[in-house]
């Protein structure tokens, strides 16, 4: 497993790893939510944080992960490769090499609350709306 900067040719293919980890693990966003935010990450989510992603031996984009000020912004892992390891190397990278100390996890989405205890982040606080202003409550969760 090889982690490495995402480069914007990779932008489609991390859109698609997006689109299709969200349609697995965040089933409380409606086809317009998802619909809405898919040209918003092309557009300019990617380029906001520093993004990482993990290539199998072949260079197929197996999930990926971006950071800003100490923030995992986006954790997404293929549906077919959760469970293999990929999200917690890329958030041990995260944490070693990108300063990350802090995570948002939407409320609905248990797996996720689950996978960052799991991996030492612990739960700080809650909004009640997304960074978007959804009703879609967010927990602030930071390392321990």
């Amino acid at each position: 497993m090889k982690i490495e900067p995402a480069i914007k040719t990779d932008y489609e293919v991390l859109l698609k790893v997006w689109e299709t980890s969200v349609r697995q693990s965040h089933d409380f966003l409606s086809e317009q939510d998802i619909a809405a935010l898919k040209p918003l990450i092309l557009a300019h989510y990617f380029d906001a944080v520093d993004l990482r992603c993990v290539k199998d031996a072949t260079g197929n984009i197996l999930g990926f992960c971006g950071v800003a000020d100490g923030n995992i912004e986006m954790l997404f892992i293929a549906p077919q490769n959760m469970g293999c390891g990929i999200g917690a190397a890329l958030v041990t990278y995260a944490v070693k090499y990108q300063g990350a100390t802090k995570v948002d996890v939407n409320e609905q989405n248990p797996q996720a609350l689950g996978f960052y205890e799991h991996v030492g982040f612990k739960l700080v606080g809650r909004s009640p709306t997304d960074s978007q202003g959804k009703p879609f409550p967010l927990l602030h969760m930071a390392l321990a």
